[in-house]
């Protein structure tokens, strides 16, 4: 599926990869994007920016990936206003490098797996029953890391790769799941990723992953 003619919601699409993605795919041809963010400012801006650039329609949904009820009410929105998304992109998540596991505050382990893994299982699954009920086919595609697959040591971010070795285990199952349904889920995992603006030689080599 090409993202042309098509209805995308992106989650963290106010900043970072999220953003640049939601502008991927505005140059690409979509027919409308949604961000999705927990940051109303940053959400509101991106929206704007993005509308004004591409002439598309844009739209700004202020949501927190780790309530459940609020994704629901924001989704519901999309399909009642743009009709059923054609695809979703799960870009929202947080890093929490060079920590060491013996020391790590539990309720920080929880927010990071609530925001990393809980957030993108939420999201898709409101998607995902939204293409069920439209009966139509969709694309879902869950961002993770690199770090999900390797260690990169000598980084101490055992919680963080957790997180994301989480996310590409679910999209490996649903995949398989929701064939049925003709909806298709993939994921990527990243390298480490620094936005045009601010970007500058790496300090010191990195070992190639060869992952997208």
């Amino acid at each position: 599926m090409t993202v042309y003619g098509k209805t995308i919601i992106l989650t963290g699409g106010a900043r970072g990869l999220g953003n640049s993605m939601a502008r991927a795919c505005a140059e690409a041809g979509a027919k409308a994007i949604i961000i999705f963010d927990a940051n109303q400012e940053l959400g509101d801006q991106a929206a704007a920016e993005l509308h004004e650039k591409s002439g598309l329609p844009v739209s700004f949904f202020k949501v927190d990936v780790r309530d459940g009820a609020a994704i629901n009410t924001a989704v519901d929105a999309v399909v009642e206003n743009f009709g059923c998304p054609d695809a979703l992109i799960n870009a929202a998540g947080i890093a929490d490098s060079n920590i060491k596991a013996e020391t790590y505050d539990p309720a920080m382990f929880r927010r990071l797996i609530d925001i990393n893994l809980t957030g993108t299982f939420l999201m898709t699954q409101a998607v995902g029953r939204a293409m069920m009920a439209a009966g139509k086919p969709g694309s879902l595609v869950l961002v993770a890391s690199m770090s999900g697959s390797i260690v990169n040591y000598p980084q101490e971010q055992s919680c963080y790769n957790a997180s994301k070795a989480g996310v590409i285990q679910f999209a490996k199952s649903i995949a398989a799941e929701w064939a049925k349904h003709d909806i298709r889920v993939n994921c990527i995992s990243p390298d480490t990723w620094t936005p045009p603006s601010t970007a500058s030689p790496p300090s010191r080599p990195r070992r190639r992953s060869g992952r997208a």
